[in-house]
């Protein structure tokens, strides 16, 4: 039956035409010219067989044909516009899904996320917590916040975070019997690691190379426990258990609560840090676009609250 079908672009100039009962209306409408318009319907009278309408100097008219035609396509075209609309209206007030790594979801997004859901009652927000590279084309995911170098080819993406990384700690190690007051100090602490999967790509910062940085020698760098995810890791500092590289992005809050202080001043840069990205059909998306400037602002909102802090 799709073959027998005569063009779409045609079926629309005959409407508009039939419609205006003028090719230069039709023209207008279509948003192409009156010659255009005469050539589509000309094709469809060659595919019929039989002449639509009647064409004088100044008018055009129906002719018996073209009158029995017009009310179907009208309905038909109709018909299709208003499934069109449907799908439109369910993909735009659908749910949000988005895939976050699991130590990002717990601590930087889910505290902040109320946010969001005061701002935009209407989106219903599903988070899916998991370090799987999801597949944005095949799978039913609006959006993803991803962990890594960037940028991601094929994919609309937007930098959020960098990041760096620094020993941090519970506030109960800086006393004690072996206080943390210089590096050397971590000879006689537990060294915490965070379990880098080989799937990740590019040298990920670990004890060995910030020790290294800070000009420390004789600490085995590869003494102590591992945990995956990351936010084990952060938890297990706050524990007191022993000292973590933490990574910058997950461990602010911790460290405008009290939870943990950084005990020295080495910074080690990364060249990874957290991208929002989607493909460019579903960047369209209102519920989409809406999450996607949320997170941007909520970046930006900490950077000028961190340079409008006062300096201890």
């Amino acid at each position: 039956m799709a073959a027998r079908l005569p063009p779409l672009n045609a079926l629309r100039a005959f409407e508009a035409a039939a419609r205006h009962l003028s090719f230069a209306k039709a023209a207008d409408e279509l948003a192409v010219t009156p010659a255009a318009v005469s050539h589509q319907i000309k094709g469809l009278e060659a595919q019929l067989g039989t002449p639509l309408f009647r064409r004088y100097n100044r008018q055009v008219l129906l002719t018996d044909a073209g009158q029995a035609l017009a009310p179907g396509i009208r309905d038909g075209l109709a018909a299709m516009a208003a499934a069109v609309e449907r799908v439109h209206a369910v993909c735009s007030r659908g749910p949000l899904t988005v895939t976050v790594p699991p130590s990002f979801a717990v601590k930087w997004l889910m505290p902040r996320l109320e946010r969001f859901r005061s701002a935009n009652p209407e989106i219903d927000v599903r988070i899916s917590a998991t370090d799987r590279l999801v597949d944005l084309e095949r799978e039913e995911v609006d959006l993803a916040v991803r962990y890594g170098a960037g940028p991601y080819p094929g994919l609309r993406g937007d930098r959020l975070l960098g990041e760096s990384m620094f020993p941090v700690c519970s506030p109960r190690l800086l006393e004690g019997s072996h206080p943390l007051r210089t590096p050397a100090d971590l000879i006689h602490h537990t060294l915490l690691h965070e379990y880098v999967a080989p799937r990740r790509s590019g040298p990920f910062p670990d004890w060995r190379m910030w020790l290294r940085a800070a000009g420390v020698e004789g600490i085995d760098a590869e003494r102590g426990p591992s945990y995956e995810p990351a936010s084990m890791v952060v938890q297990a500092a706050i524990e007191g258990e022993g000292v973590a590289l933490g990574r910058s992005v997950l461990v602010a809050e911790d460290i405008a609560a009290g939870r943990l202080v950084r005990p020295f001043e080495t910074v080690m840069p990364t060249e990874f840090g957290y991208w929002v990205v989607t493909t460019e059909a579903a960047a369209q998306l209102p519920r989409a676009q809406a999450f996607r400037q949320w997170l941007l602002d909520e970046v930006a909102a900490d950077a000028a609250s961190r340079e409008a802090a006062p300096e201890e």
